[in-house]
């Protein structure tokens, strides 16, 4: 499944990359994040609960910075286990300035192999949406409160 998008934010590139690329700021923007551990700038882990319709799947997710061009343009994979599922996600981000803010255009592919993935695209796609439009909404609140200290 392949997701993308843009978002607009009311501060400089330099500021939404030193967010975007801050281990510590991403974890707070992810839902579900139960633990976090930094290994290196390149390599961290989350333990996450993601919400599934009536339960929640309880997640290791290891993440690695896979490449990155200063100050506009940076590639993750993540690659996730828990019960009865497995995910394989790439996203990636580039950031341009716009009208005295920052425009970011972003991409996610994302694969889920084992029972979870039976429930099918047209189930999965509103709660990737739904999942992506909280983790933009609390990247901005991460990228305003860095602005603004």
């Amino acid at each position: 499944m392949k997701v993308a998008g843009e978002k607009q934010f009311e501060a400089p590139p330099d500021t939404v990359w030193q967010v975007l690329n801050d281990p510590a700021q991403m974890a707070k923007t992810m839902p579900g994040v139960e633990s976090f551990d930094i290994q290196d700038e390149r390599h961290w882990r989350a333990h996450v609960k993601i919400p599934l319709g009536l339960g929640g799947l309880r997640m290791s997710i290891d993440f690695e910075k896979v490449e990155e061009r200063e100050p506009d343009f940076a590639k993750l994979h993540a690659k996730g286990n828990g019960v009865g599922a497995v995910l394989n996600m790439d996203t990636s981000f580039n950031l341009t300035e716009a009208d005295g803010g920052t425009n970011m255009k972003w991409e996610a592919e994302v694969h889920l192999l084992g029972p979870v993935a039976s429930m099918g695209q047209r189930v999965l796609q509103p709660i990737v949406n739904q999942q992506v439009s909280h983790v933009l909404a609390a990247l901005d609140k991460q990228v305003q409160e860095a602005k603004a200290g």
